[in-house]
Parts: structure tokens; sequence; C-alpha cells
């Protein structure tokens, strides 16, 4: 269910203190019998981060609420949102996020992979303060969860760490030859031999010729 809001509710949001107020008041217009529900909403934001849309997601009991991924995901791919932000309050006035909390935060941030919308942040509220996963680092521990991450995108995941580490060793080898070739060159120019200048580098006399056919 789209939650109204204003066009002044329509900020960029910078850090969760914004959104917070905006969340607190939205919780505060609902009367106290489903005040202290459990609620579920999503933010969708554009790449400016500026609000787009607020969804009342879900609304359950005193202590849970049930939240589907994909419903979750719905109208951010129909609005074109970017990025996403999770939020739900804890009518308990807690703001230790359970382990259902975490584990329905990774499942989130897995489909916003697959549907390349991003889920930057999970607060949980109360009418007086509020607590962020990515503020407390929470968010960066559950990005490196694999728990449900398809079999197949873990071995991209991995074909892709052993292309980068091949890419920067090869980097690395042409910055290391490179600086042996400008040495060798200026040892050269010293007037010293191949063969001296190779112990003193610990390479082959072969190497050193090489390069000095070069000047």
């Amino acid at each position: 269910m789209n939650v109204k809001i204003t066009d002044k509710d329509k900020i960029s949001v910078t850090n969760p203190d914004d959104l917070y107020e905006i969340m607190r008041r939205i919780l505060l217009r609902d009367n106290k019998i489903d005040r202290e529900k459990e609620h579920f909403w999503m933010i969708g934001l554009n790449m400016a981060n500026i609000i787009l849309y607020i969804e009342l997601v879900s609304m359950g009991s005193v202590k849970s609420t049930q939240v589907e991924p994909m419903n979750v995901f719905r109208v951010a791919v129909l609005k074109g949102a970017t990025s996403v932000i999770a939020l739900h309050n804890h009518p308990s006035g807690s703001l230790t996020p359970s382990e259902e909390d975490k584990d329905a935060t990774d499942r989130l941030i897995q489909v916003g992979r697959i549907l390349d919308i991003k889920l930057t942040d999970h607060l949980i509220i109360t009418t007086e303060k509020y607590m962020s996963f990515l503020n407390t680092g929470l968010m960066a521990q559950l990005e490196k969860s694999l728990k449900y991450v398809p079999p197949y995108l873990i071995e991209q995941r991995i074909v892709e760490i052993k292309k980068k580490q091949e890419q920067e060793l090869k980097k690395e080898k042409q910055k290391t030859d490179k600086f042996k070739e400008t040495t060798i060159i200026n040892l050269l120019k010293k007037k010293m031999t191949i063969e001296e200048i190779a112990s003193i580098l610990n390479t082959s006399s072969k190497e050193v010729e090489k390069i000095s056919k070069k000047l």
C-alpha cells in the first residue's frame, strides 16, 4: 500500500536522520492499536537519492510481520527506483535487530543484486529513536554473506575474483619488468658490464644482453 507523502517529504536522503523524521511522522499517523503492530516499509530512491515513494509492504502482529522479497521490490521495478531502503518498527521499543531481521535483510540484498536495485540500508525505528544497519556495520557484514546467493553466482564471483587477481599480478609484473629494464639501461650507461649487472640484479646475463640491444 502506497503511503501518502507530500512534496516536502520527497527529499534527497543523505543520512538516516532525514528519513527517520519522515517515517516517525508516518508511524504516528496510525491509531494506537495499529501503531503497536510491526510495519514493514520500503522507500524507493532515484539516482539522486531523492524519495520516489514510500510503500507499506506489510503490517503484522506485535512481534513480527511477514516479508516476501518479490513483493518488496515490485513497486521499485514499476517506478524505476535505482536503490531502496527497508524500514520497520519495533513496538517493544528495542532497537536490537533479531536474527529474523538480519535474515530478511540478507535475502533482500541478494534479490536486489539480481534486479540491479541496491538495498542501501535497513532501519529499525520506534516513536523515539532508530538504528541503522548501515551505520552499525551490519549492512557491510550481510553484503559479504553467501547464505542466499545462488550457486552459479558464487562460481561467477570466484571466476571474477581470480580474473581480477590475475590482472593485478600482470600489472605488478609489468611494473617490475619496467623498473628492472630502466635500472639495467642506467647501469649500462655507467659502463658496467653485462655480467656485473646480472650479478647485482640477480638476473640472467641473457636478459641484460637483450635489454642492452635496445640502446
